[in-house]
């Protein structure tokens, strides 16, 4: 794990030394890695429905199910991928093969096991992958849905990105386990600040206490900003929309957490945020960190 955390840290650096040309910029789309601290606190839900109404908001949005071996994003949408990231740089699928298209035209490209497998792939199999990833580009946002928990995967994906979220719930173990995330980001240096959801709240007001308190241990012991993008209520139509295979922002568009969904969607796009350098850099971070 020392050796990650070094590795860890020299991208980070490197990252805030590049300095932009102001002449030639061209519009990139924000990486925003979405996280917690334990499974079963509604990431991958959020992050789907997130995406749609990005979507919705004329927004160009990809995600990446970086939950390597355990993601359920597709489940969520309702397909079943043949193909992974995986059968792309090892094997000879081509991007269009793998990408799914959902709701509104979201584009989602599934992890598989392939950045897990980082080693096995050669000098050669990356510079061809990142050629093939120029058929993604014109996006707004890449939403990285990684695992739950302090792992090597997840610190890594938190590295890659400009933008981190991380969903707890108001239960003891959850906000528990958020705090040891926001603690080990703080610990190896990877980002200065971290943007808090909160679901499965009684009401708006629930959401906002259970914050306030988290964000009193944090601003006490850790030197990391921690900022409240909002909450998601607990809704017996998310369970129904699970069990449907179907978002409930489209199964259930009037429901009080597709209003939760759309406000912070609304946030995220008046978020003036730090953009990224495109799916070719995303996945060249990768491969720096992951390697």
């Amino acid at each position: 794990m020392l050796d990650q955390a070094e590795k860890l840290r020299r991208l980070v650096l490197k990252d805030r030394e590049a300095e932009r040309d102001a002449a030639g910029y061209i519009s990139r789309p924000r990486i925003i890695t979405v996280t917690s601290g334990k499974g079963g606190v509604g990431k991958s839900n959020f992050v789907v429905n997130t995406a749609i109404a990005l979507q919705r908001m004329k927004k160009k949005v990809l995600i990446f199910d970086a939950d390597m071996g355990m993601g359920n994003d597709h489940v969520l949408m309702g397909f079943l991928p043949k193909y992974s990231v995986y059968d792309v740089i090892l094997g000879n699928k081509d991007i269009e093969e793998i990408l799914i298209t959902g709701p509104f035209g979201v584009k989602l490209l599934p992890g598989g096991t392939g950045i897990s497998r980082i080693e096995e792939i050669s000098k050669s199999q990356r510079e061809n992958f990142i050629k093939k990833l120029s058929l993604l580009g014109n996006l707004d946002y890449i939403i990285l849905d990684t695992g739950a928990g302090i792992s090597r995967d997840v610190l890594g994906f938190i590295t890659c990105c400009e933008q981190v979220i991380v969903i707890t719930t108001p239960e003891p173990t959850s906000l528990t386990d958020a705090y040891s995330l926001v603690k080990a980001i703080n610990y190896f240096k990877l980002k200065n600040s971290v943007e808090i959801i909160i679901n499965k709240v009684m009401n708006m007001e629930e959401g906002r206490k259970t914050f306030d308190k988290f964000s009193n241990v944090v601003n006490r012991f850790l030197n990391v900003e921690v900022e409240y993008l909002g909450s998601m209520s607990e809704d017996k139509r998310l369970i129904q929309a699970v069990r449907q295979q179907s978002p409930f922002l489209i199964s259930h568009p009037n429901s009080r957490i597709s209003r939760d969904i759309n406000l912070i969607a609304g946030k995220l796009i008046g978020t003036k945020g730090e953009e990224g350098g495109g799916i070719q850099e995303l996945f060249k971070k990768i491969f720096d960190v992951f390697s």
